[in-house]
């Protein structure tokens, strides 16, 4: 039999994470959960409180702990990062970031985007911004993880070997919380138009359950750098809507385009969907995003469209 791994997941209480840790419990893994200490953590793990923004109390918390893989989920500025860093160099074999799609903001190209595009070695890091200030966070999503890989990136070397997922729009699971698809489906029941930009590119997703089993493999994985989490395959606006509007009485998608200002969710002026040939060279099998987006919305708005 081979020997249960220590896990350490940092946050991990919603939606994907929580699908990731159940992965990693069925494989036979000891996993420690890390969160503020406000909500409980998936059962059977063992739980840790501390605020991963302060130095003193992270390291209070793991105190003389160590690990075969670290999983962050919860990893958004440099600030963060070098926290983690600091507290972690030494006490694990690998380091796996959840990053994002949108680390890829200024991008726009019309075929999808290779993890090259953004160099994390390249950006630089600014760690006296505001990032504690959430309204300054939130408008600053991309560049926060952005910064926060290259806090990673800059570490190098076997004793903190590292990955940072680029995870694709996340679809599915009757606990979607973001509430995207919903916003679709309210306004496709009342008539009222979903706006668009003029040229509304496409964009790459996966599924749920997809995210939490590529996080899983990725942990047993000894590949470093960044590395792009996408199902095959784009959709449109067009497509997500004509999906949700198949589980409607109202079927009928209204679109309005707009040159400039908010557009609904999932619409973009720029096209920026990721190349996942490295993850597939490294032997993860993605699904095909039209396969199983009828599933996605089902799950999500419920069968009977609510």
């Amino acid at each position: 039999m081979k020997k249960a791994r220590e896990i350490l997941v940092i946050g991990g209480n919603r939606y994907f994470g929580k699908r990731l840790i159940a992965r990693l419990l069925a494989a036979g893994d000891r996993v420690t959960v890390l969160n503020r200490g406000s909500s409980p953590p998936p059962a059977g793990t063992i739980h840790l409180v501390a605020d991963r923004n302060d130095e003193k109390s992270l390291h209070d918390a793991l105190g003389s702990l160590a690990f075969d893989v670290v999983v962050d989920q919860v990893c958004y500025t440099p600030r963060q990062a070098a926290i983690a860093r600091r507290v972690l160099a030494g006490r694990t074999h690998r380091y796996v970031m959840t990053s994002t799609v949108e680390v890829y903001e200024y991008e726009d190209s019309l075929t999808l985007v290779r993890e090259e595009a953004v160099d994390p070695l390249g950006v630089t890091v600014d760690l006296e911004l505001p990032w504690d200030d959430p309204e300054f966070l939130d408008s600053h999503y991309g560049e926060g993880k952005r910064q926060a890989e290259a806090v990673f990136a800059a570490a190098g070397g076997p004793e903190f070997a590292h990955t940072a997922v680029r995870v694709a729009h996340v679809l599915g699971g009757e606990d979607d919380f973001t509430e995207r698809l919903q916003h679709y489906a309210d306004r496709i029941r009342t008539g009222e138009p979903i706006a668009v930009p003029v040229a509304n590119r496409p964009a790459t997703y996966i599924h749920v359950e997809e995210v939490a089993d590529f996080l899983a493999w990725a942990a047993g994985e000894n590949f470093t750098g960044p590395v792009n989490a996408a199902s095959h395959g784009v959709l449109t606006t067009e497509e997500l809507c004509e999906a949700v509007a198949g589980h409607l009485p109202e079927d009928k998608v209204v679109l309005r385009s707009v040159e400039v200002g908010e557009v609904s969710p999932f619409s973009f002026f720029r096209s920026y969907g990721m190349d996942n040939s490295r993850a597939t060279r490294l032997g993860f099998t993605f699904g095909d995003v039209r396969r199983w987006l009828p599933r996605a919305v089902a799950e999500t708005l419920g069968k009977g469209g609510n």
